[in-house]
């Protein structure tokens, strides 16, 4: 299979999209959430509610329009912007996963948020627009419909193994949610989803990411993507807020940082493996980009371990 960025990307971050609940609701209601994780994604199963993400204008959800705040502190979920919001209990132990409030159950919006590997969760926060909504208009707009379903059916059949599908359900949602995302004139923020949505530079990423450790030249990826050099590297900077080689570098350290914590691999292989002249280059680069050496962070990101390479 060829090299997707963004899959590498999900699984460097460790994302994984957790379903908390499901509130449903009917007549004049109002409810106002904390959000206890930096990014959240909510989803519109049934019917339509507006949604008010801190002094963000209101936002009009219908039935398959997903959601994902980014460093939004609370959110107002509602039948009617001008109501004045009750406040959400704190989620309990062996709660109920289905919440009610107002008169009835016209809407039903799932609520969930995003888990991120604390080391890597700035891929995300750093790219991603306070608010990206996905809508019926965009091209994945029947798979997120059908995915919310089955997550709402798992949520309330009480069938055995909802839980566990429940969340496989809610990663490939997660995922197509993004992938909508990549066409959304939202994305205002330069990094690596306004590159992947780009056509003309994502070619150019594929051959990064597929070799890593290969001595790529400027002229050389922007021969493969048919630009010159100059045109290639100013809207790859624009596009990525990066040189196309600071890029490169950038993930060959967080490669190293996954394979120090997750593998026993040499520093002097690692070092080899991506691209490195020696392990003292690699060591010094290292340490220039995550503050310790390569040693010290294999120690203190698994504790307790002995450090069997060094």
């Amino acid at each position: 299979m060829a090299v997707d960025p963004l899959s590498e990307i999900l699984a460097l971050a460790d994302a994984r999209c957790v379903v908390t609940g499901e509130l449903r609701a009917g007549g004049a209601w109002s409810v106002r959430f904390p959000t206890d994780a930096p990014v959240k994604l909510d989803a519109v199963v049934r019917g339509s509610c507006w949604l008010v993400a801190d002094d963000e204008p209101p936002l009009h959800l219908t039935a398959g329009d997903a959601v994902v705040l980014n460093g939004v502190r609370t959110m107002v979920l509602t039948s009617d912007p001008a109501l004045r919001p009750v406040e959400a209990p704190g989620a309990e132990p062996g709660a109920d996963a289905v919440v009610r409030y107002g008169d009835g159950d016209d809407a039903a919006v799932l609520g969930g948020h995003v888990e991120l590997d604390p080391a890597s969760a700035g891929l995300f926060t750093a790219v991603l627009p306070r608010v990206l909504r996905t809508g019926a208009d965009s091209t994945e707009a029947g798979e997120i419909r059908r995915l919310l379903e089955r997550v709402s059916g798992e949520l309330t059949d009480d069938r055995p193994g909802a839980a566990f599908a429940a969340d496989q359900h809610a990663q490939l949602l997660l995922l197509h949610v993004l992938r909508a995302g990549l066409g959304s004139d939202a994305l205002d923020r330069p990094g690596w989803l306004r590159l992947l949505a780009d056509p003309v530079l994502r070619p150019a990423v594929v051959l990064m990411h597929a070799e890593p450790g290969r001595g790529w030249g400027l002229a050389e990826l922007a021969a493969a993507v048919g630009m010159s050099r100059s045109h290639f590297a100013h809207r790859f900077r624009a596009v990525a807020g990066e040189p196309p080689l600071t890029y490169l570098a950038r993930w060959r350290i967080r490669l190293a940082r996954r394979a120090l914590r997750d593998t026993t691999t040499t520093v002097a292989a690692l070092a080899t493996r991506l691209g490195y002249a020696s392990e003292s280059s690699f060591s010094h680069a290292f340490t220039r980009a995550v503050g310790v050496s390569p040693s010290r962070y294999r120690r203190t990101a698994r504790p307790g371990e002995p450090a069997r390479a060094r």
